[in-house]
């Protein structure tokens, strides 16, 4: 399985501003929005959730059967500890997974130096260069049908 991490501030918990082992080099991989929502057409909630789903056998069919998951994790600050909302995470396998690399892949790019230069600036304390430096994120505008069936 791989996982989009929409939230760059998440990814840099996820990776340790990419100085964990094997995990060096940072990528930002644009797709298209069409891929992006057929995932999320196609995806269940990675975890049961009581009155979302029918009962636990129906989530455990539906999860096997699902190409992709949906997991919301906290997000995250410039010291990389949680917030108090949640940003989505979304796994790919199978059918999705060959779509995203094939089909839904626009463009890739290495940010390991940006990821380096803001974790630079937040251990010297400089946190508003820090922060400007950030890649610009914007609530994506997905309709209630999109979202809905994902929700906790």
């Amino acid at each position: 399985m791989t996982w989009i991490k929409p939230s760059f501030l998440w990814m840099m918990y996820r990776c340790g501003w990419g100085m964990k082992e094997d995990q060096e080099t940072v990528l930002a991989v644009e797709i298209s929005r069409e891929g992006f929502e057929w995932a999320l057409r196609h995806a269940c909630l990675s975890h049961y959730e009581r009155g979302l789903q029918p009962n636990l056998a129906t989530w455990k069919r539906d999860l096997k059967r699902s190409p992709a998951r949906v997991q919301w994790d906290p997000e995250r600050d410039l010291h990389l500890q949680p917030l108090p909302y949640r940003s989505l995470q979304l796994g790919l396998t199978g059918d999705a997974a060959r779509r995203y690399a094939d089909e839904w892949t626009v463009t890739i790019t290495d940010v390991t130096p940006l990821a380096q230069e803001i974790h630079t600036l937040v251990r010297a304390g400089d946190l508003h260069t820090a922060d400007r430096l950030l890649p610009a994120e914007l609530p994506y505008p997905a309709g209630e049908e999109l979202l809905a069936p994902l929700l906790p």
